[in-house]
């Protein structure tokens, strides 16, 4: 299944999910859990060999090795282990082949059902005691024909197997004053990461965990200028947005901004794992200032500055 070529006009708030599943060993009743990511970090999915565990494997346990894809050498990790799920093993079961954060990167699952076309809107955020959890993986929940589909968090997958994407050098860059960027992710590490890194360069760091809640804090943040006689400008610089968030993407945040009067002046960055250059015009599309993919938090914080600066 090789990823679908599909152009969906940003700041509609939809997008198209792969839906697919583990299941479980269970000797009393077999159970499956359906999971989604969004297509555009699909690759393909490809039929699964059967693995050895490697001696690597030891650093990991659900690191299953690497296979050859074409030109690549493909890592797989095996995500059923990852989620803590006592995964069946089943003859035709799917490697997931995706690529985002400049990684391509395979995940075992058990088989894929289709791809949907939904709203962000009926993407359900997790609650707050889970999303400020460590060690959740699940950034929102849709409910597809009779079933919950959870929607996994590969960034923080992919963080916790390699440290190198949280990026631990430091920041190069230290603006002058000190700004106010509202930063809006669904990710907990991303959001936590970014919040340290653009600290560093002496940002003052408002937090929202998807668009509507961000949008919310603009609202409030309007009330407050115009009750103390300021602009919006005046107590918020900039607004550091991922795109995918459930409730409201992240385009839809950046055309809604745009299109206000109070807010339109406030330069927005588009930070996300999905800045390719296919991906690219849509931010343009919708008034994006500049888009950065993650994890270049340096240079996230170099043109930050830059913006507000400018």
């Amino acid at each position: 299944m090789a990823q679908a070529d599909i152009l969906l006009e940003a700041g509609t708030n939809e997008l198209e999910i792969i839906e697919f599943y583990i299941d479980e060993d269970d000797a009393a009743a077999g159970s499956r859990n359906y999971f989604g990511v969004n297509v555009a970090k699909v690759l393909e999915v490809i039929e699964s060999p059967n693995f050895d565990k490697t001696v690597g494997s030891a650093v990991d346990p659900c690191f299953l090795g690497t296979i050859p894809l074409r030109e690549k050498i493909l890592p797989v990790l095996d995500l059923g282990i990852w989620l803590r799920l006592s995964r069946k093993n089943t003859v035709h079961e799917v490697i997931l082949v995706t690529e985002f954060n400049n990684r391509v990167t395979g995940f075992l699952a058990s088989g894929v059902t289709q791809i949907h076309r939904i709203s962000w809107s009926d993407i359900e955020a997790p609650s707050r005691y889970l999303s400020e959890m460590d060690t959740n993986c699940i950034n929102g929940i849709a409910r597809i024909e009779g079933r919950f589909v959870q929607m996994l968090d590969l960034e923080k997958i992919l963080a916790e197997f390699d440290p190198a994407f949280q990026g631990h050098d430091d920041i190069t860059v230290r603006a002058k004053s000190q700004y106010t960027a509202l930063v809006v992710d669904d990710s907990t590490i991303m959001r936590h990461l970014i919040k340290e890194k653009l600290t560093q360069a002496n940002f003052n760091i408002k937090i929202a965990d998807n668009g509507e809640a961000a949008w919310q804090k603009l609202l409030a943040t309007r009330g407050q200028a115009e009750a103390e006689g300021k602009t919006v400008a005046d107590l918020i610089d900039i607004v550091v947005s991922d795109i995918e968030m459930p409730v409201m993407d992240g385009y839809s945040l950046t055309k809604r901004i745009k299109e206000d009067p109070a807010f339109g002046m406030l330069p927005v960055v588009l930070f996300s794992s999905l800045i390719t250059e296919e991906q690219r015009h849509r931010g343009v599309s919708v008034g994006a200032d500049d888009q950065i993919t993650k994890p270049e938090f340096d240079a996230l914080a170099g043109r930050l500055v830059a913006l507000i600066e400018r």
